[in-house]
């Protein structure tokens, strides 16, 4: 079935032979072409000679979906819906004699799960992929399980516009245990000149969703310039919605020359078909990633590429996603550059250098490596493989993000504990949404209706629809009243898709009742639309931090910020649709919100309630209350009059822990007997303890614990007596000899009791005056005669004139110095010729003697 006078020129032409004969001989195989060979057309039309029943086409998006369907259908000279149709999520253009249908990969997933035999389907194409959406992922492993132990005639063959050909073939296998056979085709039909168009002044790396606006001025530039240079439409791609817009503005003053056409995904199937229509007149579309694969944008000659794309990050800890920019792949550069050369030669001009690009990552990153992975482990579970073993996926998930899914997918009843699917799972998998707004939609309707769920979740799962509004029910109401007929057509078609999902059989298990939308809650559109958010995201309801301000902090614990101007500010309550978290910020932004109060706020987070009596140190005191919390919100607290010990307990050890030994009273006699106790770890060590802070307060639980089960407050700390407290951290028997070891005062000659210090453990110190010491023929020796004290002799003033730790040897060689420097100046002491067997005193003698 493949008219001549349209496919002589294509490339894939001529390995179709040859690809044919591998699918004839092994059933499976990878066709690798680049764009603009035919590969999306041509295979399918080829096939139908091939296979018995129908072939099934599956692209990674609606519009690439449409537009293949269109475009096989004309080749034929066929109106879609005949030979050729195509079925994407709301819309389906099939009849009786279908022989093609081309769905998107999400579609095909659903298809497997009902249907993992395929009946009436001889073939199945997996375009594109090299993309690595999840559901493309999702669809080619389900696909070899099918073809290995249902349907081993089922033809498949997946087509990539890359070189990872080894990795698809490695997948695919054959049923001798082989890799699937590789087909390559020739390069693309029209050679394309590179043009690298480097700005003339620095530009910021892209940072989150922001671009410098100086690229998107050397953009419109650029495409000012390519204007002049090259005949033909030009194609611009940028990485989101807003910067097509800036450029368009910037180009505003060429509107006479030229039709500016924007497309992108937020658009209605009308517009974006509309955008892959020739023009009257020559035409500059503005796209996103959506024109870089298996679309021809007809007219096209010149494509500008702003070198930027915008993919999904998600935030594993906070449960938020965000969308960043970032450089493009040396991959994906390739296939746009190819947009230029479909109808005849062509230019690209490349906004960044040549040594830049050779630096880009060879390949994008695969949406399994960064994305929420809720969906896609609720259809692991659906499929029987809960965590993907026995798959042949292209990347195994991550464990840490299938971990978060399965959390929230238990949250929601819809696996087990061991990660089975339940009834309650396959009821939310059928409704072909994320399963936290399916969940949303089968128990709002029961709350709310079937209608205004639909309405609310339509809203949430179509994002294009919301705008730049971040009041949720505003969006709501303003697309009830139809104010944008465009926008207002694509959502009514959602809301009428989920409706009937709501209501299906499959679905009625999930929902307590089955009367419709009779005797729903009446209740006002922004806390309806609220309460559907809370129940798709409770960690998300948020409070106010402050009366009149914009931060919140969300029952899941993270701070989100209002834009300025919100329509929102000044609400206490919010339920928070859409939410993000750019690269270097703390808290999130707040894109969408529904205002809401309290009882919503409960209703909705109901598993997130939780009524905790509460001992712990807040602060610098134990804090011991009866709190009920909405996750990390605390609705109500009151004072606990009479807490747990045991919990006071932890809590002063904690506050020990975080403030230290402050806490604690360290009075003279506490401090003296803590560094005696060190001087006897230094002199014997075990089981002397160590007494350095660090060691005393992991030990607080040995030493301390009497007081510590009395004590209900810090203030009880500073009344523990510190001195007796330390002794328990030696054996009784040592503890009985700390006075005669290390004992805090010594007697000297002259009969005083002086203390020794201990500050350093290896060298008590005794200072005393001279004249006290007479008669010592030696110093004394602490801890059973091993340590010696050093004397720090002082002057009669009290002024230090001599260290020595060999008393003897000072009476004979610095004793005779000291006493002729001193005993002038002091004259009324005593300074005798043998201080050896002098009388030891501490007063001075008395006048005229």
């Amino acid at each position: 079935m493949l008219p001549e006078s349209v496919t002589d020129d294509l490339p894939v032409r001529h390995v179709l032979p040859e690809l044919l004969t591998a699918l004839r001989d092994n059933r499976t195989a990878v066709l690798v072409a680049p764009p603009g060979t035919g590969k999306t057309t041509l295979v399918p039309l080829a096939l139908t000679d091939e296979v018995d029943g129908r072939i099934v086409v599956a692209q990674p998006r609606r519009i690439a979906a449409r537009a293949a369907a269109r475009r096989m259908a004309a080749m034929l000279g066929e109106a879609v819906g005949g030979t050729v149709g195509y079925a994407v999520r709301g819309e389906r253009r099939v009849g009786a004699r279908t022989r093609i249908e081309v769905v998107t990969t999400g579609l095909l997933v659903q298809r497997l799960q009902h249907d993992p035999e395929l009946a009436g389907v001889g073939a199945v194409l997996l375009d594109e992929a090299h993309e690595r959406h999840l559901d493309s992922d999702l669809a080619l492993a389900f696909a070899v399980e099918v073809r290995a132990a249902l349907r081993p005639d089922l033809w498949l063959l997946a087509m990539s516009a890359t070189a990872e050909a080894e990795r698809l073939a490695a997948v695919l296998g054959t049923t001798a245990g082989r890799p699937a056979p590789v087909v390559e085709a020739s390069s693309a039909l029209h050679p394309v000149d590179v043009v690298w168009a480097v700005p003339a002044r620095p530009v910021d790396p892209p940072h989150g969703l922001r671009v410098d606006p100086r690229l998107l001025d050397h953009v419109a530039s650029t495409v000012r310039r390519a204007l002049r240079e090259v005949d033909g439409d030009v194609l611009v791609f940028l990485p989101g919605a807003g910067e097509i817009g800036g450029v368009t503005s910037r180009l505003s003053g060429s509107r006479g020359e030229v039709d500016l056409v924007p497309l992108h995904g937020r658009q209605s199937g009308a517009e974006q078909d509309a955008a892959l229509r020739p023009g009257t007149r020559r035409r500059v579309v503005l796209a996103t990633t959506v024109a870089e694969t298996s679309l021809t944008v007809p007219g096209v000659r010149v494509v500008v590429d702003a070198g930027l794309s915008r993919v999904a990050r998600t935030d594993l800890a906070r449960g938020l996603g965000a969308l960043v920019t970032v450089p493009v792949s040396r991959a994906a550069a390739t296939q746009r550059a190819g947009r230029a050369g479909r109808e005849a030669p062509g230019r690209v001009y490349r906004c960044w250098p040549e040594a830049v690009h050779e630096r880009l990552p060879a390949q994008p990153e695969p949406e399994i490596a960064t994305a929420d992975l809720t969906s896609f482990a609720l259809q692991l579970a659906c499929w029987g493989r809960p965590d993907g073993t026995g798959l042949t996926l292209p990347d195994p998930p991550p464990e840490a993000a299938m971990q978060v899914a399965r959390s929230t997918l238990t949250a929601l009843g819809a696996v087990d504990a061991d990660g089975r699917v339940t009834t309650r799972g396959r009821s939310i998998a059928a409704v072909g949404a994320h399963p936290r707004l399916a969940r949303a939609l089968l128990d709002g309707a029961d709350t709310l209706g079937a209608q205004r769920a639909a309405e609310v979740v339509a809203l949430l799962s179509e994002d294009s629809v919301v705008g730049r509004d971040d009041d949720l029910a505003a969006v709501w109401r303003r697309l009830r009243g139809g104010a944008d007929p465009g926008t207002t057509a694509r959502w009514r078609a959602e809301v009428k898709r989920l409706r009937s999902a709501a209501d299906s059989p499959e679905t009625g298990d999930a929902r307590s009742g089955r009367d419709g939308d009779t005797g729903s809650r009446r209740l006002t559109d922004d806390l309806a639309a609220g309460l559907l958010v809370g129940l798709a995201y409770p960690e998300r309801l948020a409070r106010v931090r402050q009366r009149g301000g914009t931060t919140y902090l969300m029952a899941g614990g993270t701070a989100a910020d209002l834009a300025a101007g919100s329509t929102v500010t000044g609400s206490t309550w919010l339920a928070v649709a859409v939410a993000d978290r750019a690269p270097g910020r703390r808290g999130a932004q707040i894109r969408l919100a529904a205002v809401i109060d309290e009882a919503t706020a409960r209703e909705a987070g109901e598993p997130l309630l939780r009524h905790d009596q509460e001992v712990a140190w807040s602060g610098n005191d134990v804090l011991a209350r009866d709190v009920e919390r909405l996750g990390a919100l605390v609705l109500a607290e009151r004072p606990l009059l009479e807490p747990d010990q045991e919990l006071v307990t932890a809590a002063l050890l904690e506050g020990l822990r975080k403030v230290g030994l402050g806490l604690l009273d360290w009075t003279d006699e506490a401090e003296s007997t803590r560094l005696r106790l060190a001087f006897c770890r230094h002199a014997f060590g075990d089981p002397w303890p160590v007494v350095e802070n660090e060691a005393l307060v992991a030990a607080v639980p040995q030493w301390l614990a009497p007081e510590l089960a009395g004590a209900r407050r810090r203030a009880d700390l500073r009344r523990v007596n510190l001195a007796s407290a330390l002794r328990r951290l030696v054996p009784w028997a040592e503890a009985a000899r700390l006075d005669e070891l290390a004992p805090e005062r010594i007697t000297v000659p002259s009969g005083s009791r002086i203390r020794v210090d201990y500050t350093d453990p290896g060298a008590p110190v005794l200072a005393v005056k001279l004249q006290e010491t007479f008669g010592w023929p030696d110093v004394p020796r602490l801890a059973d005669g091993r340590v010696p004290v050093r004397l720090s002799l002082l002057s009669p003033a009290g002024r230090p004139v001599a260290v020595t730790s060999d008393l003897a040897s000072f009476w004979e060689t610095g004793y005779p110095r000291v006493r002729s420097e001193l005993r002038g100046r002091y004259p009324r002491h005593p300074w005798p010729d043998d201080p050896r067997r002098a009388k030891p005193s501490g007063r001075v003698k008395p006048r005229g003697t």
